[in-house]
């Protein structure tokens, strides 16, 4: 059994790789020495170049061809050993506000497209009795919050399977975890009328999340970290001056 993993180089796939949290973790990963297999779906504006980084182009919330797709990455890279799930973005609103169309991609790309991957990675880890599972999930898992019924609902769903295949994967070896952090000081706000406030403990870095996918990647085999849940040191919202009325 497979103890010293602070040494131990894994082959670990990341969803949602190609900028801000995403991108932070495989940042994180090449340096401790890991090989990175790293699903988005453009990456041309991602600057990296290492021979232990592998971008695959695959577009999350096109479910269809979600296990056709992930079985081809499955059969060429066999030695997968993790599976970091961050893939997502954010959407807010009053229910009524959104169509049904857009309620479905949100989950779809949220949620379904990881409950996907791991059908497809997660028995062949189970199998080897070894593995690693993060979610990363979000403060908005953790409390509904209005204009965020649909968000929050991907979230929780995340949380919720989490939890389960945490019970369910214990005997197998295989660690499941999730990290839920509060904003991040990313991309992901650009087309929001929200963004933190703009002093540093305002807003958490996408390394801050990374650093925490580290730990408890390097835990010991004998503990298990359920759940972590980061914060900024003094919350803020801002509304963008354009979008007040």
């Amino acid at each position: 059994m497979r103890t010293d993993n602070s040494t131990m180089k894994r082959t670990v796939l990341v969803l949602g790789a190609s900028r801000g949290i995403g991108l932070a973790i495989c940042l994180q990963l090449i340096k401790e020495g890991h090989h990175v297999i790293a699903v988005a779906r453009d990456f041309s504006e991602t600057k990296l170049v290492n021979p232990l980084f592998i971008p695959i182009s695959l577009d999350l919330s096109e479910l269809q061809s979600l296990p056709s797709s992930f079985q081809d990455i499955q059969d060429t890279h066999p030695d997968i050993d993790a599976v970091i799930c961050c893939a997502g973005r954010g959407q807010f609103g009053s229910l009524e506000e959104f169509s049904y169309a857009q309620i479905r991609a949100l989950m779809d790309l949220n949620f379904i497209s990881h409950a996907y991957a791991l059908k497809t990675f997660l028995p062949t880890m189970k199998r080897r009795k070894y593995g690693h599972v993060i979610f990363i999930g979000s403060e908005a898992a953790l409390t509904g919050r209005q204009k965020g019924a649909i968000y929050c609902a991907s979230k929780f769903a995340l949380r919720g399977m989490a939890q389960a295949l945490r019970e369910e994967c214990a005997s197998s070896n295989v660690h499941v975890s999730i990290i839920n952090p509060g904003m991040v000081k990313t991309a992901f706000f650009d087309k929001l009328k929200i963004m933190p406030g703009d002093q540093e403990a305002n807003y958490l870095l996408p390394e801050d999340v990374a650093e925490a996918t580290s730990l408890i990647m390097n835990s010991r085999d004998g503990t298990a970290i359920d759940e972590i849940n980061l914060s900024p040191l003094k919350k803020h919202v801002t509304f963008k001056k354009h979008d007040l009325s």
